[in-house]
């Protein structure tokens, strides 16, 4: 379940049985609770077992404070990521002793969740891509905020038979859009942010028959559009063979609303 994907803030529930987990707490807390009650999923550690966050960014960890300070939800990232946060302005509380230090590409479990992370280019201290699964054959990965494709981020989604991917900007309405020039140079660069175009042939690359759910995540605001950027994907998908709606499911999330509650088959 997505909370919120943009840069106003990014939040995702992945969960089984009574359990679950928080990708990302960059939304109020308040908008936390409230989507997750809507679900019967009470906002406290014996049911949200951890949050793993990506990078230190404001709209990813802007609630990581109270969810460990005041929730005791414990809290996973780097230790370079903790570092940002803790000294961070837009955090307002102090995480404390539900910090938890996990390195790329280092294993965990959590939730009854085995978790992988892996190194995701971007502008930040540190931003890591997540790959989770559950027996032998519940697949899941999330990459957001992706500056430029690397192999290691076309491995993991390619494992993956749900994945949540960054489609940010389209490069025509970037280039023309309300942005200052430096603004601009900073979306599009190799430590920016992932254009729709780049986007599909990510995808092109990494689906395999098994891949079952696609969401578009982190789209802009100014420089995207749902149904533009789900289209020019879908459309470059059907050049490769690849049948959105019968041979997967394409969902462009929403910025500021949550998503339905996905129910993943394996």
């Amino acid at each position: 379940m997505s909370l919120a994907s943009g840069s106003s803030g990014n939040c995702y529930y992945l969960g089984q049985d009574d359990q679950g987990i928080l990708i990302d707490a960059g939304i109020p807390i308040r908008s936390i609770a409230k989507a997750l009650k809507a679900e019967g999923i009470p906002l406290d550690s014996t049911h949200i077992q951890g949050v793993i966050v990506t990078h230190e960014h404001a709209d990813h960890v802007r609630t990581v404070g109270v969810l460990g300070g005041v929730y005791h939800i414990p809290i996973y990232a780097t230790e370079r990521v903790h570092h940002c946060i803790a000294s961070s302005r837009f955090v307002s509380e102090d995480v404390g002793a539900s910090r938890r230090i996990i390195s790329a590409r280092e294993a965990f479990s959590l939730a009854g969740f085995r978790i992988e992370s892996f190194e995701v280019p971007h502008d930040s201290t540190e931003n890591l891509g997540y790959h989770i699964s559950s027996g032998d054959d519940f697949t899941f990965t999330l990459a957001t905020d992706i500056g430029h494709v690397t192999p290691e981020i076309i491995d993991y989604a390619s494992r993956a038979r749900h994945l949540v991917v960054e489609a940010n900007y389209d490069h025509e309405m970037l280039e023309s859009g309300p942005y200052p020039p430096f603004l601009r140079e900073r979306v599009a660069s190799p430590l920016g942010h992932l254009c729709n175009s780049d986007t599909a042939e990510l995808l092109c690359q990494a689906f395999h028959p098994e891949m079952r759910n696609i969401w578009l995540c982190h789209l802009s605001k100014d420089n995207n559009h749902p149904d533009l950027c789900w289209k020019t994907i879908e459309q470059r998908l059907f050049c490769e063979g690849i049948r959105v709606g019968k041979d997967v499911t394409l969902t462009a999330l929403k910025r500021t609303s949550p998503s339905p509650m996905y129910l993943l088959e394996p």
